[in-house]
Protein backbone atom coordinates (compact mmCIF):
# COMPACT_ATOMS: atom_id res chain seq x y z
CA UNK A 1 0.00 0.00 0.00
CA UNK A 2 3.06 2.58 0.65
CA UNK A 3 4.18 1.48 -2.66
CA UNK A 4 1.16 2.67 -4.24
CA UNK A 5 0.65 5.47 -1.98
CA UNK A 6 4.21 6.69 -3.16
CA UNK A 7 3.56 5.99 -6.74
CA UNK A 8 0.45 7.94 -6.92
CA UNK A 9 2.04 10.55 -4.60
CA UNK A 10 5.00 11.09 -7.58
CA UNK A 11 2.28 10.87 -10.58
CA UNK A 12 0.46 14.04 -9.21
CA UNK A 13 1.47 15.73 -5.76
CA UNK A 14 5.28 15.29 -6.32
CA UNK A 15 5.34 16.37 -9.95
CA UNK A 16 8.55 16.93 -11.33
CA UNK A 17 7.14 19.63 -13.74
CA UNK A 18 4.58 21.09 -11.63
CA UNK A 19 5.97 20.74 -8.05
CA UNK A 20 9.46 21.21 -8.29
CA UNK A 21 10.16 22.94 -11.61
CA UNK A 22 12.90 20.09 -13.19
CA UNK A 23 13.35 19.08 -16.81
CA UNK A 24 11.67 22.39 -17.94
CA UNK A 25 13.52 23.01 -20.74
CA UNK A 26 12.77 19.92 -23.23
CA UNK A 27 9.35 20.10 -21.55
CA UNK A 28 9.02 23.80 -22.63
CA UNK A 29 11.16 23.08 -26.30
CA UNK A 30 9.54 19.55 -27.41
CA UNK A 31 5.79 19.78 -26.59
CA UNK A 32 5.02 21.87 -29.65
CA UNK A 33 3.38 18.40 -30.87
CA UNK A 34 1.62 15.79 -29.27
CA UNK A 35 3.85 12.43 -30.74
CA UNK A 36 7.84 14.03 -30.40
CA UNK A 37 6.49 15.01 -26.71
CA UNK A 38 5.39 11.41 -25.87
CA UNK A 39 8.30 10.07 -27.03
CA UNK A 40 10.57 12.15 -25.05
CA UNK A 41 8.01 11.51 -22.05
CA UNK A 42 8.69 7.96 -22.58
CA UNK A 43 12.44 8.08 -22.75
CA UNK A 44 12.40 10.11 -19.77
CA UNK A 45 10.29 7.52 -17.96
CA UNK A 46 12.50 5.24 -19.19
CA UNK A 47 15.59 6.52 -17.58
CA UNK A 48 13.82 7.07 -14.85
CA UNK A 49 12.49 3.84 -13.93
CA UNK A 50 16.49 2.18 -14.72
CA UNK A 51 18.85 5.17 -13.33
CA UNK A 52 16.98 5.33 -10.18
CA UNK A 53 17.29 1.76 -8.91
CA UNK A 54 21.28 2.04 -10.08
CA UNK A 55 21.31 4.51 -8.04
CA UNK A 56 20.00 3.42 -5.14
CA UNK A 57 22.23 0.10 -5.55
CA UNK A 58 25.53 2.35 -6.06
CA UNK A 59 24.46 5.03 -2.73
CA UNK A 60 23.49 1.41 -1.06
CA UNK A 61 26.55 -0.61 -1.10
CA UNK A 62 29.20 1.33 -2.27
CA UNK A 63 28.65 5.36 -1.48
CA UNK A 64 27.31 5.38 2.19
CA UNK A 65 28.83 5.64 5.57
CA UNK A 66 30.31 1.89 6.09
CA UNK A 67 28.30 0.45 2.69
CA UNK A 68 31.68 -0.96 2.07
CA UNK A 69 31.44 -3.06 5.12
CA UNK A 70 30.22 -6.49 3.15
CA UNK A 71 33.99 -6.09 1.72
CA UNK A 72 35.26 -7.14 4.84
CA UNK A 73 36.25 -5.06 8.58
CA UNK A 74 38.65 -2.62 6.94
CA UNK A 75 36.03 -0.97 5.19
CA UNK A 76 33.11 -0.34 7.68
CA UNK A 77 34.56 3.24 7.79
CA UNK A 78 34.66 4.13 4.25
CA UNK A 79 32.74 6.63 3.33
CA UNK A 80 32.13 7.79 -0.35
CA UNK A 81 29.45 10.02 -0.17
CA UNK A 82 31.07 12.78 -1.25
CA UNK A 83 31.16 11.11 -4.64
CA UNK A 84 27.39 10.76 -4.70
CA UNK A 85 26.67 13.33 -7.67
CA UNK A 86 29.55 12.81 -10.15
CA UNK A 87 28.86 9.00 -9.47
CA UNK A 88 24.77 9.52 -10.16
CA UNK A 89 25.86 11.55 -13.32
CA UNK A 90 28.22 8.92 -15.15
CA UNK A 91 25.55 6.60 -14.30
CA UNK A 92 22.50 8.09 -16.25
CA UNK A 93 25.22 9.76 -18.81
CA UNK A 94 25.93 5.86 -19.60
CA UNK A 95 22.05 4.78 -19.53
CA UNK A 96 21.54 7.96 -22.21
CA UNK A 97 23.78 6.74 -24.47
CA UNK A 98 22.27 3.04 -24.96
CA UNK A 99 18.41 4.71 -24.82
CA UNK A 100 19.87 7.51 -27.80
CA UNK A 101 21.46 4.56 -29.68
CA UNK A 102 18.27 2.19 -29.28
CA UNK A 103 16.04 4.94 -30.27
CA UNK A 104 18.46 5.86 -33.08
CA UNK A 105 18.21 2.28 -34.60
CA UNK A 106 14.69 1.50 -33.87
CA UNK A 107 13.00 4.61 -34.42
CA UNK A 108 14.71 6.58 -36.65
CA UNK A 109 11.78 9.71 -37.28
CA UNK A 110 11.54 9.95 -33.46
CA UNK A 111 15.35 10.49 -32.80
CA UNK A 112 15.18 13.05 -35.82
CA UNK A 113 12.35 14.52 -34.39
CA UNK A 114 13.57 15.11 -30.90
CA UNK A 115 17.18 16.43 -32.22
CA UNK A 116 19.30 17.69 -29.64
CA UNK A 117 17.20 17.13 -26.76
CA UNK A 118 17.50 13.40 -26.76
CA UNK A 119 21.56 13.06 -25.61
CA UNK A 120 20.84 16.32 -23.18
CA UNK A 121 18.31 13.60 -21.30
CA UNK A 122 21.73 13.00 -19.84
CA UNK A 123 21.60 16.59 -18.31
CA UNK A 124 17.34 16.57 -17.36
CA UNK A 125 17.85 17.68 -14.41
CA UNK A 126 14.33 15.64 -13.74
CA UNK A 127 16.57 12.41 -13.97
CA UNK A 128 19.22 13.77 -11.71
CA UNK A 129 16.56 15.35 -9.07
CA UNK A 130 15.12 11.76 -8.93
CA UNK A 131 18.27 10.14 -8.24
CA UNK A 132 18.92 13.30 -5.21
CA UNK A 133 15.53 12.73 -4.30
CA UNK A 134 15.87 9.19 -3.48
CA UNK A 135 18.78 9.98 -2.14
CA UNK A 136 17.57 11.93 0.59
CA UNK A 137 14.08 9.93 1.23
CA UNK A 138 16.91 7.15 2.23
CA UNK A 139 13.81 4.75 0.63
CA UNK A 140 13.61 1.04 2.48
CA UNK A 141 14.53 -1.24 -0.65
CA UNK A 142 15.24 -1.04 -4.36
CA UNK A 143 11.73 -1.87 -5.56
CA UNK A 144 10.50 1.56 -3.91
CA UNK A 145 13.17 3.94 -5.50
CA UNK A 146 11.44 1.63 -8.99
CA UNK A 147 8.29 2.95 -7.88
CA UNK A 148 9.12 5.83 -7.15
CA UNK A 149 11.30 6.25 -10.43
CA UNK A 150 8.08 5.08 -12.38
CA UNK A 151 5.46 7.34 -11.31
CA UNK A 152 7.70 10.24 -11.10
CA UNK A 153 8.34 9.40 -14.95
CA UNK A 154 4.84 9.11 -15.62
CA UNK A 155 3.87 12.23 -13.66
CA UNK A 156 6.64 14.32 -16.46
CA UNK A 157 5.22 12.46 -19.31
CA UNK A 158 1.92 13.18 -18.22
CA UNK A 159 2.86 17.05 -17.79
CA UNK A 160 4.93 17.49 -21.37
CA UNK A 161 1.96 15.23 -23.46
CA UNK A 162 -0.94 17.48 -21.89
CA UNK A 163 0.98 20.59 -22.58
CA UNK A 164 1.28 19.35 -26.09
CA UNK A 165 -1.95 18.48 -26.66
CA UNK A 166 -2.96 22.63 -25.37
CA UNK A 167 -0.59 23.60 -27.61
CA UNK A 168 -1.44 22.09 -30.43
CA UNK A 169 -5.48 23.04 -30.06
CA UNK A 170 -4.27 27.01 -29.98
CA UNK A 171 -1.74 26.96 -33.01
CA UNK A 172 -4.56 28.79 -35.08
CA UNK A 173 -6.03 30.78 -31.82
CA UNK A 174 -6.78 34.40 -31.77
CA UNK A 175 -3.59 34.88 -29.08
CA UNK A 176 -2.24 38.49 -28.78
CA UNK A 177 1.23 38.50 -30.16
CA UNK A 178 2.95 39.53 -27.14
CA UNK A 179 1.65 36.20 -25.54
CA UNK A 180 2.47 34.21 -28.44
CA UNK A 181 5.38 31.08 -28.14
CA UNK A 182 6.97 30.72 -25.15
CA UNK A 183 4.49 33.80 -23.38
CA UNK A 184 1.33 31.49 -23.57
CA UNK A 185 3.02 28.53 -22.84
CA UNK A 186 4.19 29.16 -19.49
CA UNK A 187 0.85 31.18 -18.50
CA UNK A 188 -0.72 27.53 -20.04
CA UNK A 189 2.13 25.65 -17.48
CA UNK A 190 1.12 28.03 -14.98
CA UNK A 191 -2.76 26.95 -14.99
CA UNK A 192 -2.03 22.84 -15.15
CA UNK A 193 0.11 23.76 -12.37
CA UNK A 194 -2.68 24.91 -10.44
CA UNK A 195 -4.90 22.22 -11.79
CA UNK A 196 -2.32 19.80 -10.43
CA UNK A 197 -2.62 21.25 -6.89
CA UNK A 198 -6.04 19.92 -6.92
CA UNK A 199 -4.65 16.34 -6.06
CA UNK A 200 -2.98 17.26 -3.21
CA UNK A 201 -5.89 16.04 -0.91
CA UNK A 202 -5.40 12.43 -2.07
CA UNK A 203 -4.97 10.05 0.51
CA UNK A 204 -5.33 6.57 -0.20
Amino acid sequence: MEELNLFVKSIFIDNMVFAYFLGMCSYLAVSKNVKTAFGLGIAVTFMLVVTIPLNYMLNKYVLEPGALSWLGEGYKNVDLSFLGLIMFIAVIASATQLVEMAVEKFAPALYNSLGIFLPLIAVNCAILGGALFMQQRDFPSCWTATVYGAGSGIGWLLAIVGLAAIREKIAYSNIPPALRGVGITFIITGLMGIAFMSFMGIKL
